[in-house]
């Protein structure tokens, strides 16, 4: 990541280069007029080098401009957005390495259009504001796109999480609910405390918060589920394996302070469900999955009780397992919320490994009532409003064809509810591309109980005729009709009068 000094020679190269453009004077021009050489002055405009006082005062005579205009951090402002970003806490705390990306090259980047770039830039800030992203939506989704780039798989992890468990549990079995407890109390000396609203009032929306002393004391939110508590000391117990020192304290990240805190959040989440849910037996389970040729909703939530884990922990285990183990790459990762009596659904969270797929998140439109994702959960308040639910986690299968496209995807979906926010229920979907290794890997694809449905991306991109679960008029299809309406219109004018001629 850029250095102060890196800096200074960025700002002095770009503003070389913008007075050098604006005055129309080309670099073997500006050679002949400074006295430098045009291999030096290339490197002075990649931001490479910074030359000394005797050369500034040539630049500056050659561009006729002051020799204090020159050497003045401010750019004009056209560019200023690019001087914000540079002295801005985001771009240093940005994974550049993880990117492909050094400083260097960075730098040579900004420096090839710096007014193209300068407009990129107002415009992310403009739209970032626009929808109200906080640096932390901007770090998660820095985050989103590093774990697409590695399809969710991250060996040195695995490797980790094999090396504790063969240590630890040296059976090779499934870790029981009180291991994760155990160990951060044996070994790091840990004091684990339960509270509740009442004694803790102001804590009620977080799973957990640490307390770091000479004995180290995480707060445990009563309201959660056994499995929620579990993964809690898990990650716990990742941030100590992993000797991650720079991270939140609170479960949620509150108000993150770098992007690393970011990542070394995702990095302990990751260890721990991989100790929860070991790769080796992990993947005979899911093979065995796989090789059924009847579609059983109770395999899935038989795996929720067999590993004592969320749904939402269970389907990011088998993202991080499909691509690498499976050869399964095209999937989907989906978390909706929904407040039983509402009409609203929130998508909370998504991923998309290999391309960004069908369902995903469109601001301000209503996603296909379609989809699995959302019919899951109307079943599952309906049961819960009727007093029939089971308290068993409700489980779908779909196979969904995105109308008038090639795309079709098996989905598969768990509905739940989501401790401990009272009166509220989440879906955890996974979503694989339906293709020959898919065809291949899942023997029940074919199992004719499975729903097949054709559904869309949102009411309103939607022209679907006498859709009985619309519940938004199909208006931006409309714009779109009419915007296709228009360019034939102007077409056949264009044509009609060639022919004249």
């Amino acid at each position: 990541m850029p250095s102060n000094s890196d800096k200074v020679r960025l700002i002095f190269g770009l503003k070389v280069k913008h007075l050098r453009q604006d005055q129309r004077i080309s670099l073997s021009d500006l050679a002949t007029k400074s006295g430098l050489s045009v291999s030096y002055l290339n490197e002075i405009e990649k931001g490479k080098k910074y030359p000394k006082s005797e050369k500034i005062f040539a630049l500056a005579k050659a561009l006729d401009v002051d020799y204090d205009a020159m050497v003045s951090m401010k750019l004009s402002k056209k560019l200023e957005p690019i001087a914000e970003l540079l002295n801005s806490n985001i771009l240093s705390e940005l994974p550049l390495e993880m990117m492909g990306l050094d400083a260097a090259g960075l730098l040579e980047m900004l420096s090839q259009a710096p007014s193209k770039v300068s407009a990129f830039i107002s415009t992310i800030i403009e739209i970032s504001r626009s929808y109200g992203m906080r640096v932390e939506q901007f770090y998660f989704s820095v985050l989103r796109s590093y774990q697409e780039m590695h399809d969710n798989h991250f060996e040195d992890i695995e490797q980790h999480a094999e090396r504790f468990l063969a240590h630890f549990l040296p059976d090779a079995g499934i870790p029981n609910a009180d291991f994760a407890e155990s160990i951060l109390t044996t070994r790091y000396g840990y004091r684990i405390e339960r509270y509740t609203a009442q004694s803790h009032p102001d804590l009620t929306s977080l799973r957990s918060v640490l307390l770091p002393g000479a004995v180290p004391q995480l707060l445990i939110n009563e309201q959660l589920s056994a499995e929620q508590q579990a993964f809690t000391l898990a990650r716990e117990v990742g941030y100590q394996w992993l000797s991650i020192r720079n991270r939140s304290l609170e479960s949620s990240v509150v108000e993150a302070e770098s992007f690393d805190q970011v990542l070394n959040n995702f990095r302990a989440s990751y260890f721990a469900r991989a100790i929860q849910m070991p790769r080796r037996v992990m993947i005979e389970r899911l093979d065995r999955f796989f090789q059924q040729t009847r579609w059983d909703e109770t395999a899935l939530p038989a795996l929720l009780d067999e590993f004592r884990v969320t749904p939402e922990m269970l389907m990011l285990r088998m993202s991080n397992l499909l691509p690498s183990h499976f050869g399964i790459h095209q999937l989907f990762f989906l978390r909706f919320d929904h407040t039983v009596g509402s009409a609203d659904f929130e998508l909370v969270k998504e991923m998309h490994l290999s391309r960004l797929h069908d369902p995903h998140a469109t601001s301000q439109e209503h996603n296909c009532r379609r989809w699995v994702s959302l019919t899951s959960l109307l079943e599952l308040a309906e049961l819960q409003k009727n007093g029939r639910w089971t308290r068993q986690p409700l489980c779908r299968a779909q196979v969904s064809d995105y109308y008038q496209t090639d795309n079709r995807y098996l989905v598969l979906t768990i509905a739940k509810p989501s401790p401990p926010k009272p009166g509220a229920n989440s879906s955890i979907t996974l979503g694989l591309a339906v293709d020959d290794v898919l065809r291949h890997r899942v023997k029940f694809l074919d199992d004719p109980a499975l729903r097949h449905r054709i559904v869309n991306e949102t009411c309103e991109r939607c022209p679907i005729p006498d859709c009985l679960e619309r519940v938004a008029a199909p208006t931006e299809w409309h714009k779109l009709q009419r915007k296709e309406r228009l360019k034939t219109a102007v077409k056949q004018l264009q044509e009609s009068n060639r022919l004249k001629i």
